[in-house]
């Protein structure tokens, strides 16, 4: 089954799902790093969802984890009104989205877990960005998001990530990583592997953004982890037609039952907020552009629809 907000769905539900998505983060300290990380107009983003919909959307997984933004109330809500399953995340981000008397870094290992299993389980804390979890609702997390960055690497206490792989070795419940390079993300992929995390628990994000390394993408996907991509339409790192390149070598290479898509979308990327692309840039213009390229048909209703079932369901 797959744990969204409303409750959990056959994974036979899942038609066309965008793997890596944000449609709610509350004005804090991720939008004092970026401006462009603040959604909480709700209006705007269920008039993104509403064009989400009207391509054949049905499933998003919003990947903002508790304390940094996440707007779980309104996650609840515009699911229920628009009808798109949303999957909501747990877990933690980077640490300069936290302010530094922020309380995730006062847990210990132990705590952290419970708190993950917790709104995995149980239900999500609300409002948790300037107060310890205490308040929660009914309303369940379906993965965990986990963010890498070099400070992390180097840092000898790897207590958020231990909790990370403990949470989903009790739920089953799908990792989701952050990372901002192709090292952290084959470092954190054999981190959650040799805790006995299951291979396809886990999700690696971004590994787009820099297009190059296609051999170390390849040694990430020969683990049996799911590799995400999500930086299509982002031309400030590279253009579409250099994306289906990447994503070409990898289907040659036998990883195409591993791949998944998303936007990373931001105030920048939706049309609603007056972005560039907006939720339905995969399907009316990614897709026909992969299509184009000799894509077929049965690889990308692959990546759309059955790798995502089988990506955020537990086992």
């Amino acid at each position: 089954m797959i744990q969204t907000v409303l409750g959990k769905i056959e994974p036979e539900k899942v038609a066309f799902c965008h793997s890596h998505e944000h449609l709610f983060l509350r004005d804090g300290q991720p939008s004092k790093v970026n401006p462009a990380l603040r959604l909480d107009d709700y209006t705007a983003t269920k008039k993104e969802l509403e064009l989400f919909k009207a391509i054949g959307g049905t499933t998003i997984v919003d990947a903002q984890p508790l304390g940094s933004g996440r707007d779980e109330i309104n996650l609840v809500k515009v699911s229920e009104e628009i009808g798109v399953d949303i999957i909501a995340s747990t877990g933690f981000h980077k640490f300069t989205f936290y302010p530094e008397n922020h309380w995730l870094f006062d847990l210990s290992k132990q705590a952290l877990t419970a708190i993950f299993v917790h709104e995995l389980t149980k239900g999500m804390f609300v409002k948790t960005e300037n107060k310890n979890p205490d308040k929660f609702m009914s309303n369940r997390a379906g993965q965990i998001k986990v963010a890498i960055d070099e400070d992390r690497i180097k840092d000898p206490d790897k207590k958020w990530f231990y909790a990370a792989g403990e949470a989903s070795r009790e739920t089953n419940a799908p990792i989701m990583c952050h990372t901002e390079t192709k090292e952290q993300g084959l470092f954190i992929a054999r981190f959650f592997l040799e805790m006995g995390v299951r291979h396809h628990n886990i999700i690696i994000c971004h590994l787009d953004r820099d297009i190059e390394k296609i051999n170390m993408q390849k040694e990430i996907a020969e683990l049996g982890v799911y590799v995400e991509y999500d930086t299509i339409g982002r031309f400030k790192y590279h253009s579409d037609e250099e994306e289906v390149r990447l994503i070409q070598e990898m289907l040659d290479a036998g990883y195409e039952n591993q791949l998944l898509f998303g936007l990373d979308s931001t105030r920048e990327r939706l049309l609603s907020y007056g972005g560039n692309i907006g939720l339905q840039y995969l399907s009316n213009t990614f897709i026909p552009l992969l299509a184009k390229s000799g894509v077929t048909n049965e690889i990308i209703l692959k990546i759309m629809k059955a790798n995502p079932r089988r990506a955020f369901a537990k086992f």
